[in-house]
């Protein structure tokens, strides 16, 4: 082999080396405008075919998470079992063990903050002070709470204002914040939602914008949304401005893995532009995948959408 041919080998080498160089530092690079956690809701369907609740910080840390957001229903059984105080010491435990910190607690099945009956409303109150002093304990910043209601829009107005804005005066004695989620009736219905928000005005009461969850009125009889906020980009643009944390809300994906329901790249960029940067939360719900394929399909997806921001 002559000279010449061995010149170009040796440059060719170079610009191949470089080249692969460049491509990996910049895949290594990149980091997303978010950091990403795991709500508890995910492994839903494992809980209730007997996994031990107590176990999550330990199934989220092997899948790659270091953070999570509880969910209380998921406990009631071990609750009844061992109490409420020794339940939220074991979860404690288990999250430190694990080097997992929860961000929040999802709370249900305590009772309507925004319900009708002001008796009945503050009887949810109450209820729900406990798991404002149980976030305390395990180190998160907020529960998230439920405003279903009434669909009697001035009636449900006057009602979540007083609901949530006790609970979030007893929270705040806490630092705690509570954040109401797009989560049936009017709070999926956000310019009503954002109303009672922006009256209220209290720093430590915000939102939580789900990517799905706009179902406004459910038929019981029919198992269907017979009312529904239809534009779910604006619904999200709107919630954005009060938000303290996000939930990447899934079903079920193409072969390309995008979700089939929710544009991601859209949802991330109305997200992105509110100057959120904060966790955003993976919650899989769908049923042709397993839940844990769910949520790994589910990071993927959000980390790949996020490449194609502006």
């Amino acid at each position: 082999m002559n000279s010449k041919c061995y010149y170009f080998l040796y440059f060719f080498s170079i610009v191949l080396v470089f080249s692969c160089t460049h491509v990996n530092k910049k895949t290594e690079s990149f980091n997303p405008f978010f950091k990403i956690s795991l709500a508890q809701w995910s492994l839903n369907k494992m809980v209730k075919n007997g996994a031990n609740p107590l176990d999550f910080p330990k199934e989220a840390k092997d899948l790659g998470f270091n953070a999570v957001e509880l969910v209380s229903e998921l406990y009631s059984k071990k609750i009844k079992e061992i109490g409420f105080d020794n339940t939220i010491d074991s979860i404690g435990i288990n999250l430190s063990k694990n080097q997992v910190k929860c961000l929040l607690i999802m709370i249900d099945e305590e009772g309507d903050l925004a319900h009708p009956d002001e008796k009945v409303r503050d009887n949810a109150v109450e209820r729900h002070k406990r798991w404002v002093d149980a976030a305390v304990k395990l180190g998160c910043h907020s529960i998230r709470v439920n405003t279903n209601g009434t669909v009697i829009k001035d009636l449900w107005l006057t009602a979540a204002e007083d609901g949530l804005g006790k609970l979030s005066t007893y929270a705040a004695s806490k630092n705690i914040n509570i954040l109401v989620e797009n989560h049936g009736g009017f709070s999926s219905d956000p310019e009503k939602l954002m109303h009672v928000i922006n009256t209220l005005n209290m720093t430590n009461c915000g939102t939580l914008p789900d990517f799905g969850n706009w179902c406004i009125k459910w038929d019981k009889k029919t198992k269907k949304c017979v009312v529904e906020y239809k534009d779910y980009y604006k619904g999200i643009e709107i919630m954005m401005p009060a938000a303290k944390a996000v939930s990447a809300k899934s079903y079920n994906f193409d072969k390309n893995g995008n979700e089939t329901k929710i544009d991601y790249v859209k949802m991330l960029q109305i997200v992105k532009d509110s100057g959120y940067n904060g966790y955003i939360g993976i919650e899989y719900e769908g049923e042709e995948i397993g839940e844990k394929e769910g949520v790994i399909a589910t990071r993927n997806l959000l980390l790949n959408a996020a490449k194609r921001l502006n």
